[in-house]
């Protein structure tokens, strides 16, 4: 529902750098990715591209295209403390931009309220937000936080997935993004297993909520073997199981 077939998309990592907060961050990607050129991913900072949803290129045309979904703040969390005195100036940008689609994914749910604008209202329509829910401690925290909150488009992000999740009592309506389900990469990654991907999409289907299986995560396990996946094929390998959910009333 939020990415349609053939639609723009874009990046805009306005900010970067982030501290670990739940079991979810322990093999961080951006903290990996920066270790291996010697930064330190702790440190946060404004981007040089802090400023690209009003930008233009020498022609006169907006760099984010109109219609575009862009994935927001992915290599940090957009509702990170260290973010505060920035985040108005984001807020306004966005707001300028309602031609496109802003999606962010927080594991800092709980710090949402105090971090909208003074006009949000009950939401955005143009932005959507996911929270992470890698176990069922953050899901039984962060979940409800979501469901409560005023968002117009929400969805969960069970990514990494690191144990079987019951999300039964906090699905409905409310989440038309859905829940996204998949393990963790890197070289130090920990398995996923098949049964637990299987049991979100029974309990999406059964609550009528979209269900999608995006990677298997570099070492995952099914039908009691663990398989070693390189990269480039988690995602595909995703794909092959072709189990993604959506609701007849999606279509």
């Amino acid at each position: 529902r939020l990415r349609e077939k053939g639609s723009l998309m874009a990046s805009w990592n306005l900010w970067h750098g982030c501290h670990r907060v739940s079991e979810g961050c322990r093999n961080c990607y951006v903290y990996a990715a920066d270790g291996r050129h010697g930064k330190d991913a702790s440190k946060v900072y404004k981007t040089g591209e802090f400023g690209l949803p009003l930008a233009r290129s020498r022609d006169g045309t907006l760099k984010i295209s109109p219609g575009s979904l862009v994935y927001t703040c992915f290599t940090s969390d957009f509702l990170l403390e260290d973010a505060d005195p920035w985040r108005e100036e984001a807020w306004d940008m966005i707001r300028k931009r309602p031609d496109c689609r802003f999606l962010f994914i927080t594991k800092r749910i709980e710090r949402l309220a105090k971090a909208l604008p003074s006009d949000w209202g009950d939401g955005w329509e143009h932005v959507a937000v996911m929270a992470t829910c890698e176990n069922q401690e953050m899901a039984d925290f962060r979940a409800p936080i979501l469901r409560d909150a005023p968002v117009k488009h929400r969805g969960i992000a069970c990514e990494p997935l690191l144990s079987s999740v019951d999300l039964t009592a906090y699905l409905g309506p409310w989440l038309d993004i859905g829940v996204v389900a998949g393990g963790e990469s890197g070289e130090f990654a920990r398995s996923c297993r098949y049964e637990w991907v299987l049991s979100l999409r029974e309990q999406c289907m059964a609550a009528g909520v979209p269900f999608t299986f995006k990677q298997t995560g570099a070492k995952f396990i099914m039908d009691g073997r663990l398989f070693h996946i390189r990269r480039k094929d988690q995602h595909p390998q995703a794909a092959k199981a072709a189990i993604n959910f959506k609701p007849q009333h999606l279509k």
